[in-house]
């Protein structure tokens, strides 16, 4: 079985700094790919996608040149304004530039917009109808409060696939189940969603996790969507403040059946992303 990462970053301070890290923070230092191939051959992990980090059009032609340097890359999520009129022309610009192949999605950090109906604004929904005519899809990362726009997004856009990432950002250190769990079954009702098994560990206590803190989780996403719209990440570098990336991995084994590995852990990134 091929093992597929299906998120993960890569940054460089000295290029530009990453405002989103707080001062003092372990992981407020550079991280390469260099840096996480060995870690990810230990882990047996095959093949990655690698996902944007901060709004700034540099960065998308970076990661896709990267790409085509590192076998270990077998995709990348970048960031595009989606607002911008000539969208559509970006994304075909982006897609002719070195290692411009590897691009197999977009996302916008929509956490961090303070308008919880930011997805449902005529501009966005443009530039999200080109996303989907380019033939790539959308990562969502987002907020619990966030997840009903989600759905209305991706209702009105069925043709494009939503791909959820760290299950939406659950409360997992209060222990909380709802409002989240409730959004996030009206948004995997839809069949052009899909959600990745990530970001878990830095949801919950960092310094004292454990598995049964995960697992009602884990069990939530898992009846929702199924293995086959399921697909696991990392999210290293980030995941290092809670777990190492083999445990990272290892927990998402063992919160997750046998029979339900290979798509979790490879086929459905592989199918999604089209690597």
């Amino acid at each position: 079985m091929t093992v597929v990462d299906a998120h993960h970053h890569v940054w460089d301070l000295s290029v530009r700094d990453q405002d989103w890290i707080a001062r003092g923070s372990p992981i407020r230092r550079d991280f390469t790919v260099a840096d996480l191939a060995p870690e990810a051959r230990a882990a047996g992990v095959d093949r990655t996608v690698l996902v944007q980090t901060v709004t700034v059009p540099e960065e998308t032609p970076e990661f896709l040149a990267l790409a085509g340097e590192h076998e270990l890359i077998a995709g990348v999520v970048g960031w595009t304004d989606l607002t911008r009129p000539d969208v559509a022309d970006e994304l075909a610009r982006l897609r002719e530039l070195p290692g411009g192949r590897y691009l197999k999605g977009i996302r916008h950090q929509v956490q961090g917009e303070p308008d919880p109906q930011w997805l449902l604004r005529p501009d966005v929904g443009r530039g999200l109808a080109a996303v989907a005519d380019a033939g790539l899809v959308y990562d969502l990362v987002v907020l619990p409060h966030q997840l009903p726009a989600c759905t209305k997004a991706a209702a009105s856009l069925p043709r494009l696939t939503f791909v959820l990432d760290h299950l939406g950002k659950p409360p997992i250190a209060s222990g909380a189940l709802e409002p989240w769990a409730s959004g996030l079954r009206a948004l995997a009702a839809l069949p052009n969603t899909v959600c990745k098994l990530s970001g878990m560990v830095t949801e919950a206590d960092l310094a004292s996790w454990t598995i049964d803190d995960l697992r009602p989780y884990a069990d939530v996403v898992l009846e929702a969507f199924g293995p086959d719209r399921l697909m696991f990440g990392s999210d290293w570098p980030v995941c290092t403040l809670a777990a190492t990336y083999t445990e990272v991995l290892d927990t998402a084994r063992r919160l997750t059946g046998p029979s339900e590995h290979e798509q979790i852990f490879g086929a459905t990134a592989t199918r999604v992303y089209d690597l």
